[in-house]
């Protein structure tokens, strides 16, 4: 626990002082010539603030990554992989890739895993070609996945088991390599242990040209009203990120040694060792790469890996890895700090805990303050659209405003506006508006969806925000039609089209409840037709093989009167979400 109240005593102006100590770093951080100071560069039209020292691809990063030898890297389950190994094995796919398959700058090579070790190295073989890996969604059913193939066109598939099953009937002429799976393959299917060649791998990389703003990946988000969208991420936005998660943690340091030096106490903390950090989160999703695998392994931690969350799993982890760093949605947090396993686990090692994906409720923030012995709160807010953070915070800064998700990082603009477009005041609540480096390209093969969401620069977040007088982010609700189950990202119109095909539906309503465990859960207000009757039972088994399960609502009611609207006739669904959610 961080022990400000210990410490500094308690009150509205020990925070206070907290805050104006990080602020003061923050500014001194990033004036001319420090760490982290910025320019502003044109970068594909838009004026951008850019760091001065940052890398110019993430090829930099693995390749220094490369030199760490014999230090551990990778676990999953009993394997484990130095980044030695790890390097090796990179090296041998990329020149797969480049030798069997053509794959170079431009091009796009799927991945469709599940979070093996496997995912890791080809994320980095293809991206060190210049190539962008396609981050397919593991949940998906086989249209979803078949969809996002059509859609991204790679030269490449690589899938597990489980994805192959799923497209065995449609994968076509598609190149695929196949891991994790002893059955038959489609014809011209190549097998994991078939294209890597660690004893015979080269001694370098292939040669690449790679641009800062060449696509690094493509993950995909929920579509409004269609299907998904693949947000193109790139080297420069995923090497802002990185510097912007290192940036955060060195304000917070540099603000407490000043603190304690002025009050002549000796600073706290013991120094933990490389970073080893327990992932149940997805890889295809940002939090999950840019935000943990990348940071890990360009700081020459220790990434573990599971199979599925599981609280006491977890628990068995951090006590036998030693884990530092968890990194999840606020429900997992939540689990673990509840389990019945966490008072007789050796949890010391933990140093800090939180993540993103939806907001660390207050108590959460104080929960985790009091209960991690040398650990500390962490949060940080963002979107697949700026390539992971565009606000963080942690520790005792973030104990004095729990209610924030903390400043914008450097490079990063923010502003909040009216329906308008009008730029509003301090304190005043609208629509948040993000610009900087780490700003998607745009999404795939939809240049209007891409020019409603970024103009000028700045990307609409659909998150109605309000600005503070010292500069920090409050999100207060959002504006866009979604529900963020468990991190996952649920478009309310993509469910009401998959039940719309129902002909006993005549209205049909999709919104989020709240849930203790998952932040919120899906949930849908539906009117039959005239003599028409379903179960909820019913909209599940339609629901089956359309979408992944986590967009079928857990919480159904039949209703037999018109659903109520506004006065364009939009449904009132904060209306139904207060009449029809579930208690507790």
């Amino acid at each position: 626990m961080t022990g400000v109240e210990e410490a500094f005593g308690t009150g509205d102006s020990v925070s206070d002082a907290l805050i104006a100590d990080f602020n003061r770093a923050y500014a001194e951080l990033t004036s001319p010539g420090a760490p982290f100071a910025w320019t502003v560069r044109d970068v594909l039209g838009i004026p951008t603030r850019i760091f001065d020292r940052a890398p110019p691809n993430m090829r930099v990063i693995w390749e220094l990554a490369g030199a760490k030898g014999d230090a551990e890297y990778l676990v999953y389950g009993t394997e484990r992989y130095s980044y030695g190994d790890a390097a090796a094995r990179v090296r041998s796919l990329a020149h797969h890739l480049r030798d069997g398959h053509s794959v170079g700058r431009g091009d796009r090579v799927a991945i469709a895993l599940r979070n093996y070790t496997e995912w890791v190295l080809w994320y980095r073989a293809i991206t060190s070609l210049g190539a962008a890996a396609v981050a397919m969604n593991s949940w998906w059913t086989g249209p979803e996945l078949e969809f996002a193939l059509r859609d991204s066109s790679p030269a490449v598939a690589i899938v597990d088991g489980e994805r192959l099953e799923r497209l065995s009937s449609s994968a076509g002429t598609l190149a695929l390599i196949v891991t994790r799976h002893d059955g038959n393959l489609p014809v011209g299917a190549s097998r994991w242990d078939d294209v890597v060649d660690v004893a015979g791998a080269p001694a370098r990389l292939p040669a690449a040209e790679i641009e800062p703003d060449d696509d690094v990946g493509i993950f995909y988000t929920s579509g409004t009203t269609g299907p998904p969208k693949g947000a193109q991420t790139t080297h420069r936005g995923s090497i802002h990120n990185l510097l912007n998660l290192a940036f955060v943690r060195h304000c917070g340091n540099a603000a407490r040694a000043r603190r304690l030096a002025v009050q002549g106490l000796p600073r706290t903390g013991e120094d933990p060792g490389p970073r080893v950090a327990l992932l149940p989160v997805p890889l295809f999703h940002v939090t999950g790469c840019t935000c943990v695998l990348h940071p890990v392994t360009a700081t020459g931690g220790r990434l573990v890996l599971m199979h599925h969350w599981d609280p006491a799993e977890a628990l068995r982890i951090i006590e036998r890895e030693r884990v530092t760093t968890f990194t999840g949605v606020p429900a997992l947090s939540r689990e673990l700090l509840r389990h019945p396993a966490w008072g007789r686990t050796d949890t010391s090692s933990l140093r800090s805990m939180g993540g993103g994906g939806a907001a660390l409720q207050p108590d959460l923030v104080v929960r985790i303050d009091t209960s991690l012995r040398h650990g500390e709160p962490v949060t940080g807010y963002g979107l697949t659209e700026t390539t992971g953070i565009a606000t963080a915070i942690g520790s005792e800064y973030y104990v004095a405003k729990p209610a924030s998700v903390g400043p914008v990082v450097p490079c990063m603009e923010a502003k909040v506006v009216d329906a308008d477009g009008g730029e509003l005041a301090t304190g005043r609540q609208g629509e948040l508006l993000l610009r900087g480096p780490n700003v998607i390209k745009g999404y795939l093969n939809q240049p209007e969806a891409t020019a409603e969401a970024i103009v000028d620069g700045w990307f609409r977040t659909g998150d109605i925000a309000e600005i503070d007088a010292d500069g920090w982010i409050h999100i207060k609700d959002r504006a866009k039609d979604v529900v963020i189950r468990g991190g996952e990202n649920v478009h309310c119109a993509e469910v009401e089209a998959a039940l719309h095909e129902l002909d006993e539906i005549a209205e049909v309503a999709v919104f989020g409840v709240p849930d203790d465990r998952l932040g919120e859960e899906v949930a849908a207000a539906v009117v039959l037709g005239s003599g028409a009757s379903l179960t909820a039972n019913d909209l599940t088994a339609h629901l089956a093989g359309r979408l992944a399960r986590f967009k079928h609502p857990r919480h159904v009611w039949f209703l037999d009167e018109p659903l109520p609207r506004n006065a364009n006739g939009k449904f009132l669904k904060r209306e139904l979400r207060e009449r029809l959610s579930p208690p507790g």
